[in-house]
């Protein structure tokens, strides 16, 4: 037994400005008692000591911190300190900055496509695939038993239900559902209503007194890397019904653990690390199903099922499934599908009969999300090639059309989710996300996301930043600054040449907001990463960027580009502006969709059987074009004829 002296003094840590006062034993860093106590720190490289973003202030007590070169002297002084570097040595009150706190309000732009597309969509593709939920609701009169009908309950349901719903006398009636039936039976007179999962083996999931007037939901749920998204869906109902409810959205909790796939993965590899990731996704999605329950006067009881979409991380992290081989060469992960399972089996917060489904993925880094846009977006209807990507944390490409498919994922990088970049930072309010730069003067104007004084960059700004220091000349096609503009903006800094976006008064950083060569050159990679992927599936389909019919570019951050920077810096080809479409969050859509319509669910799985992935991560080819397109826009000018004639007009 230890004994009391023997045992670490306990402290009080507390964090504001949200005020949660947590305890602390002596050694424990402070990064990790953030993550415990539910307070979010940026922390793009999952605490390691990489990133230098987790930055907070001591305002109060006292911490061991080591320094750090992101941490100047006169701010170490000021109590500015790195969470991941910092341990406990005593009470201690601590300020977490404007630029590491979580603000929702901005997600609601992103979650869905706009409501009109959105509506117009999900009618064409109800009207071809049916609106058959994943569990069907039936409200049956099962005839009585008697001395010359005495057959069991569960032949007497199974004989109604095949009567009324076609599923056949095979349907499957579980033990835990028949507990207690008996008597639920005769209680409800012999009038009952029955949910039935149809999706693979046909199941009863509940059984209830029958009620006809009782409505029928379900929930979509896309599980980003970045954030979660989710949507209260009727079920029931004919053409011309809205299906969508309610909708809601947060940042993923596992953000404190680490910005993309590989630092959660190596975060899971911890003593107890996948049980919190697992923990944190799940409470994400359950404070979503409150809010949407609120919001809509729902009854958890009356949700028959919940469908997911994610990417495959996203989903072993969830299920709570080991995902370190998804890192590890040749790449394989354990599943890209997970059977029906009840919801609680994961710890959702619904009734006891609700199933949980998953949209099927295709490889470690092309997941359900994936698939579920492609499946949305039409593609495999049509005859002419569309390009499907989407930009995120990875960079996720499909090829096709009606008659194949091709799909990749390319290590792009979180850059352009503020990972890497000095003043990176996602799309919150104060985020620059727009910037024009004068040719004439080099000064900028910027747009902040909300209007609010700045406070990073977020990544469509840092794609208008490069294409207007490109098409400004203050940088040359390597990146790099060039010596022939002269301005006050352009210095040298700690980490070599910068740009001055904003000087400190100006921002609610306290901090001058730049733009370095290093910034740039992790830019470079992330859109280099990109075409090039592109480029490989183009060669492996024998085709070039100018057969393209359409570009699909999903997700948040593709709804919030301006594609003609993105095309002057070499991220997207250069291509006429009526071949771009934009979907915002098909991964949710699809999950929307799958939920209502089993015909919809099933052919995402045929869409997800039908993908050839290529292995981009030690791919030659892949590895040519990746060192082609370090370069503004591309080495081969002949791809940006348009581009190239504004640079030589400049």
């Amino acid at each position: 037994m230890v004994s009391l002296k023997t045992m670490p003094p306990e402290y009080r840590i507390r964090f504001l400005p949200i005020d949660r006062s947590v305890p602390a034993e002596a050694g424990e860093n402070l990064l990790e008692i953030a993550m415990k106590a539910g307070v979010h720190i940026n922390a793009s490289c999952g605490g390691r000591g990489v990133c230098g973003k987790c930055r907070v202030r001591v305002s109060g007590g006292t911490l061991a911190s080591s320094l750090h070169p992101s941490v100047g002297d006169n701010e170490y002084a000021a109590g500015v300190r790195l969470a991941c570097a910092s341990s406990i040595n005593g009470d201690a009150e601590i300020e977490v900055p404007l630029e590491s706190q979580v603000d929702r309000s901005v997600l609601r732009r992103s979650t869905v496509m706009s409501d009109v597309d959105a509506g117009a969509i999900d009618e064409a593709l109800l009207g071809e695939y049916g609106r058959e939920p994943l569990v069907e609701r039936h409200d049956l009169e099962v005839p009585r038993p008697d001395i010359q009908d005495n057959v069991s309950d569960a032949a007497r349901i199974a004989r109604a239900l095949a009567s009324r719903s076609g599923c056949g006398e095979s349907v499957v009636l579980p033990v835990r559902v028949m507990r207690g039936l008996a008597t639920r039976l005769r209680d409800a007179d012999w009038n009952i209503t029955v949910n039935v999962a149809m999706s693979g083996q046909k199941e009863i999931t509940a059984i209830t007194g029958g009620r006809p007037d009782k409505a029928h939901y379900a929930i979509a749920v896309d599980i980003g890397t970045t954030t979660v998204a989710a949507q209260l869906l009727a079920c029931d109902g004919g053409e011309g019904k809205r299906i969508v409810l309610a909708s809601s959205s947060d940042y993923n909790r596992q953000i404190s653990f680490g910005e993309d796939v590989i630092s959660r993965i190596m975060y899971a590899g911890k003593r107890g690390g996948l049980r919190k990731l697992q923990e944190v996704v799940v409470s994400t999605v359950n404070l979503l199903i409150g809010e949407l329950l609120g919001e809509a006067g729902v009854h958890r009881a009356d949700i028959s099922h919940v469908v997911v979409a994610g990417n495959t991380t996203m989903m072993h992290l969830f299920y709570g499934m080991e995902p370190k081989y998804i890192m590890l060469a040749p790449y394989t992960p354990l599943a890209t599908a997970f059977p029906p399972i009840g919801c609680g089996e994961v710890g959702l917060e619904t009734a006891s009969h609700t199933h949980l489904f998953s949209v099927p993925g295709v490889s470690s880094y092309v997941g359900g999300d994936i698939v579920s846009g492609v499946a949305l977006s039409g593609m495999t209807e049509r005859d002419g090639v569309s390009l499907f990507m989407d930009i995120g944390t990875n960079g996720e490409i499909v090829l096709g059309n009606r008659q194949w498919l091709l799909c990749a994922s390319c290590s792009a990088g979180p850059a352009f989710e503020g990972g890497g970049i000095q003043f990176g930072t996602r799309a919150a309010p104060g985020a620059i996300e727009k910037v024009r730069i004068n040719p004439a003067t080099l000064e900028p104007m910027i747009l902040t996301v909300g209007r609010k004084k700045p406070l990073g960059i977020c990544g469509s700004g840092l794609i208008d930043i490069v294409a207007e220091l490109l098409l400004a000349g203050v940088i040359d096609r390597n990146g790099k600054f060039s010596a022939e503009r002269k301005t006050k903006r352009v210095r040298d800094g700690s980490n070599g040449r910068e740009y001055v976006l904003c000087f400190a008064s100006e921002t609610n950083i306290e901090r001058d907001i730049v733009i370095t060569e290093i910034d740039l050159d992790n830019i470079l990679r992330t859109k280099a990463a990109v075409y090039a992927g592109c480029s490989v599936l183009l060669e492996n389909g024998g085709l070039a960027f100018g057969d393209l019919d359409m570009v699909i570019i999903a997700g948040g951050f593709g709804h919030s580009i301006d594609v003609e920077k993105a095309i002057v810096m070499g991220l997207l080809p250069e291509l006429p502006a009526e071949r771009f479409r934009f979907m915002g969050n098909a991964s949710l859509g699809g999950a929307r969709i799958s939920a209502v319509s089993r015909g919809f669910f099933e052919k995402a799985g045929r869409v997800a059987r039908s993908m050839t992935n290529i292995e981009l991560s030690n791919n030659a080819q892949f590895m040519d074009e990746f060192m082609a397109a370090m370069f503004l826009p591309h080495t081969d000018g002949r791809a940006f004829p348009e581009t190239m004639k504004a640079l030589e007009n400049r």
